[in-house]
């Protein structure tokens, strides 16, 4: 099977995405916040079983852009493996995706956790990211999001 067909939900989540990224420390205090545009995709071209380009800008005019190829590792598992992430997503159920994965910069230090909620009519997205080191939560990152109709 594909991993379309192996991960419905990841399916879904296909296409352009706008929102903000909201990052608090463990008290609740805003330590930083930014725009994002997201782009989900599964090339036609064969070259990437997924593959995501995460754009992200300040007030201040600083920007961002990370691409992050998937591989679909089957059994409704995909893996990321670049320069700046490790790790691996599957599919909680019909509406929730789960992320675990490290920056490589930090090793295994600092691990992430991430929780993606899809809406029911698959126009918004609630995404969490649970910073962890050393088993303390240093900082999450609540993301919301939605889809761009084009």
């Amino acid at each position: 099977m594909s991993i379309k067909q192996d991960m419905p939900l990841l399916a879904r989540h296909e296409g352009e995405w706008e929102g903000t990224y909201t990052v608090v420390d463990p008290e609740g205090k805003v330590t930083d916040r930014h725009r994002s545009h997201l782009t989900c995709s599964f090339p036609s071209d064969g070259s990437h079983d997924y593959y995501q380009v995460n754009r992200y800008t300040w007030d201040d005019g600083r920007t961002e852009e990370h691409r992050f190829p998937g591989r679909y590792l089957g059994g409704g598992r995909m893996a990321f493996d670049t320069e700046r992430i490790k790790g691996e997503t599957w599919e909680l159920d019909g509406q929730a995706i789960y992320l675990h994965w490290i920056y490589r910069a930090e090793g295994q230090d600092l691990q992430l956790f991430e929780l993606i909620v899809l809406s029911r009519d698959g126009r918004h997205r609630s995404r969490v990211w649970q910073w962890i080191r050393d088993g303390v939560c240093v900082q999450r990152t609540l993301i919301d999001e939605m889809r761009l109709e084009g």
